[in-house]
Parts: structure tokens; sequence; C-alpha cells
């Protein structure tokens, strides 16, 4: 089974939700009067097997605005599938994720324009460049960035000397970077959901994001 540990324990998968209402529905008013629409997601009870084996069961924990939540574990016992479930790109045995009160099910495209999910495959496009794949992930999260935006994010993963080099001829390390890359310019989104986010960083990159994340916190 896949562990949760604080602040401080390695982390092969990170959930992080940022302590700030969702962007359409920012509080105009009193905050008190919106906390229902502040971000907060909850793990109840679930239960995932994989062939015949039981990965986990009565699974439950609640991400509040302004948690970050470390997953570890060793190989096969989950730590994936459960960050799919927490995406809703899986569907469990039994037991629900929900955001903000509501299943996951259900709210679809209302939750996935709160979420960054960066998982195991890259999802970028190796005959664009390293710009232009971070260019249209944003597009395709309604996030409006400029040329200059786009170089500060990519320098921060250690890839300013390679911005216009096109992604298929780069390491598979450079690779991550680029996916890495759009959090810098995700600020905006409440929901981070990253597997092995720090695997093929170096020092100083490990450093940018793990500030970043930090900052995204209480952005």
């Amino acid at each position: 089974m896949p562990l949760l540990y604080g602040v401080g324990e390695r982390a092969d998968g990170l959930l992080a939700v940022a302590a700030l209402p969702t962007l359409t529905e920012r509080p105009m008013t009193d905050p008190k009067e919106n906390k229902t629409e502040m971000p907060r997601l909850t793990v109840d009870n679930l239960e995932l097997e994989r062939g015949e084996r039981l990965l986990f069961r009565g699974l439950t924990f609640d991400a509040a605005s302004g948690t970050l939540v470390r997953l570890a574990g060793a190989n096969g016992t989950g730590k994936t599938s459960l960050l799919r479930l927490l995406t809703g790109l899986m569907s469990a045995d039994a037991g629900r994720v929900l955001y903000k009160g509501k299943d996951i099910a259900k709210l679809r495209e209302d939750f996935h324009k709160d979420l960054v999910y960066i998982g195991h495959m890259n999802g970028v496009k190796d005959d664009l460049s390293a710009m232009e794949n971070v260019r249209i992930c944003a597009r395709m999260g309604n996030i409006i960035v400029n040329d200059e935006q786009i170089v500060e994010a990519l320098s921060r993963v250690g890839l300013a000397d390679f911005t216009e080099h096109l992604t298929g001829e780069l390491s598979q390390g450079q690779r991550r970077r680029v996916a890495l890359a759009r959090l810098f310019v995700s600020m905006s989104k409440p929901v981070w959901i990253l597997d092995e986010p720090f695997v093929a960083l170096d020092v100083a990159s490990v450093a940018n994001l793990a500030k970043t994340i930090a900052e995204h916190m209480y952005f």
C-alpha cells in the first residue's frame, strides 16, 4: 500500500492543493462567505485491485486548501494508480474522490479545469519546440502566458539554452523538464498532481521546483 507522508520525506508522488479559491470564483466580498468554494480534495474509502492483487482498501484522507500530500512506497504498491484515481483517469473498485464535496466522476470538466496533472508520460510533442510545448499546454488549460514567461519557466528547469530546440532532439531527462515547466505557468490552477516530479532534475532545478510548489500552496 502506498504511504502518505508529511513535508520532509522522499516523494514518489505529490498532491498539492493551493489555498486559493478557483480562478473563476474569487470572492469579491467577505472571503468567509465563500468557504465552500475553496479547493479541497477528499479521498473516501478507496479500494483498488489489479488482477487478483489488492493494492489498497479503505484508503481515506482529506487534503484541504494549503495541503501538500507526499506519496512514497515500493514499486508495485499502487502509487501511480492512486494518482490516476485522484485525477479521474481511473475508476476505483470502491470508494470516491470528492472535490469541494462533490464526486469528481460527476464534476468532470469542472474539476479538470482546476487541475494540473503530470504523470509518468511527459505529454510533449516531439515535433514542437520546448517553448511551443509549454505554450500549447498553457492554452489547453486556458492559461494566458507570454514568451517571456515561457522562457522563464524553461530556465527554471535548466533549459534556458534549449527553448527553441525540437523536443524530439532532447534527452529523456530534458523532455521531462519540458513537461515540468508547465507548472511554472500554472500557479492559478488550485490542484497539482505530480508523479515522480523530481526525477531527472539537477540540484538547481529540484530547488526551483520545490520552491515553486511551496509558493503554489499559498499563491
